[in-house]
This record gives structure tokens, C-alpha cells and sequence, in this order.
């Protein structure tokens, strides 16, 4: 396996696929990427020359923020939206949607599962005895 900015890409997959498994670069920043080096975009990793994979290394760690760097910066940038108070920091904290998304109905992937509520059996009709 080929080892990029602290991450091992898989040697059976295409090199556009590869770079995918880095933290940071999607489709387009791979093709990107590639063309920039100049290595052919359905080559497999396995067929990578060492040279290849020393400029992919050298174009990644020059001009992009992937992986750890990356990871702290959305992380700071949460963190200073909790700060401030802003409604976005609040929804972050409450852990609930902060891009306008109805709550509720859905959103139980965000908030959990759900949560009984103590007194809410047989409203409608006669109670029980």
C-alpha cells in the first residue's frame, strides 16, 4: 500500500478512487490533483512508480489541508460558532440540525432515538380502570 498524507490507499483501486480515501479530497480534487501531476487517471495504485507517488505526496502536502489539519480547523470553527452563541452554535450544542431542516417529523438520525414521555397513554376516549 501506498502511504499519502498519513493515510494507506488501497494498491487494487484506480488512482482517482485511491486519493478518495484521504480525508479532505473528493472526486474533483482527485482528477485535479492528477492532471496537475500528470499521472493517467484509471492506472491502479499497485502500477505507481515511486517517483508518482513523491509528486502526488509533494502537490497534497504543498497546496491542500487534508486529514489532521483539516479534521481541526471544522472543529475549531464548530467550537468557535458554540462560542459566540450564534444560532448555529446552538443548535450544535443541543445537537439538533443547524441548516433549517423541520424536527418534528425526521431528524432522528441527529437526535437520537426516541425518548417516552411519562403520561401520554390513552388520550382519546375513557381511561381505564
Amino acid at each position: 500500500m501506498a502511504r499519502i498524507a498519513g493515510v494507506d490507499i488501497p494498491k487494487t483501486k484506480q488512482v482517482w478512487v485511491a486519493l478518495q480515501y484521504i480525508y479532505g479530497i473528493g472526486r474533483t480534487t482527485s482528477l485535479k490533483i492528477l492532471d496537475e501531476v500528470g499521472i493517467e487517471r484509471t492506472k491502479e495504485v499497485s502500477s505507481l512508480t515511486e517517483d508518482e507517488i513523491n509528486r502526488l505526496r509533494e502537490v497534497i502536502a504543498k497546496g491542500m489541508k487534508v486529514e489532521g489539519d483539516l479534521r481541526k480547523e471544522n472543529t475549531l470553527n464548530i467550537k468557535r460558532l458554540m462560542d459566540i452563541g450564534c444560532y448555529r452554535g446552538i443548535r450544535h450544542r443541543r445537537n439538533l440540525p443547524a441548516r433549517g431542516q423541520r424536527t418534528r417529523t425526521n431528524a432522528r438520525t441527529r437526535r437520537g432515538e426516541r425518548k417516552t414521555v411519562a403520561g401520554r397513554g390513552q388520550r382519546r376516549g375513557m381511561a381505564k380502570k
